[in-house]
């Protein structure tokens, strides 16, 4: 299977289990019912520090690496290890070398955390946005695809931290924006002020996908799925993705429009083409066809 088709199904398959398990149960802290364009700021305090030492050593490459071969069959997992230990005895652009190449092995194995961790190194070795956009993306990822809660808000630093180092080289970059904000509406901050730079970034790029799904999933999270569903519709016509689909047919079954839920529940259903989205979606489809 393509590896990106592979990770994408990860990733499909994290985001219902998170929206089913903690979608309505989880409050935004420092909020109660935002309105998404009205740009507040909640009350002083709020906004997270800098990464702690909690957090920067719930992961690291040992751990990571170690936990990632557990997975792999022994001969890629051998052949990682030989190229790790190339990397430990390197040094100079030699160790950024062998770093280059175990993010890419780890990418390519579907293993997102020490791939992720490994471009940091690299970006840490040749600072530049590029290097840390690629960081903080590959950081967002695996945020995104794990189920560690331990786990997670680690990532999520490390993105941010990422994405505020490319903003240094490169203070009106797009995407490096994009990402910032996205890790702020996911906890690291004030969310307003992350609502507030993702709707900078809408301004300038209409058709931004990763700005409208933030800011869609956002609007579920906080029961404003009247201003969701215009976001979903956007990303669909610009890039249709499974999870589109499925945060749009919460969005319409929350406003009781269930025939539209239902067709946009089928439609990532065929996208995904996954066993356990499509189990999910044929419960959900049969029980909103019986409110009908």
């Amino acid at each position: 299977m393509n590896s990106s088709i592979r990770s994408k199904q990860i990733i499909i398959i994290g985001a219902v289990l998170l929206l089913v398990a903690f979608l309505f149960t989880r409050d935004i802290k420092g909020l109660v019912k935002p309105t998404e364009e009205n740009g507040k700021m909640p009350a002083s305090g709020q906004m997270a520090g800098a990464e702690s030492s909690s957090t920067s050593s719930a992961i690291s490459i040992e751990t990571s690496s170690t936990a990632a071969k557990n997975v792999l069959n022994k001969n890629l997992a051998t052949d990682i290890t030989a190229l790790e230990n190339s990397y430990k005895g390197a040094k100079g652009t030699e160790k950024l070398d062998f770093a280059k190449q175990l993010a890419q092995k780890w990418d390519d194995v579907e293993q997102i955390t020490p791939s992720a961790l490994y471009l940091e190194v690299v970006a840490q070795g040749e600072p530049s946005t590029k290097t840390w956009l690629a960081a903080g993306n590959q950081f967002i990822k695996a945020f995104e695809s794990t189920q560690d809660s331990l786990a997670q808000p680690a990532l999520l630093q490390k993105a941010n931290t990422s994405y505020k180092k490319a903003l240094e080289t490169d203070s009106t970059n797009i995407e490096a924006k994009t990402g910032l904000g996205v890790t702020i509406v996911n906890g690291l901050g004030a969310p307003m002020q992350g609502i507030a730079m993702l709707l900078e970034v809408v301004a300038k790029e209409p058709k931004n996908v990763k700005a409208n799904m933030n800011l869609g999933i956002f609007s579920i999270k906080s029961g404003q799925f009247d201003k969701a569903i215009p976001r979903f519709k956007t990303v669909i016509a610009t890039s249709p993705t499974p999870e589109a689909y499925f945060y749009l047919g919460t969005a319409l079954e929350n406003l009781g429009r269930n025939k539209e839920a239902v067709d946009a529940y089928l439609d990532s259903k065929k996208l995904a083409a996954n066993p356990t989205l499509s189990s999910f979606i044929d419960k959900k489809v049969a029980e909103l066809k019986n409110k009908n």
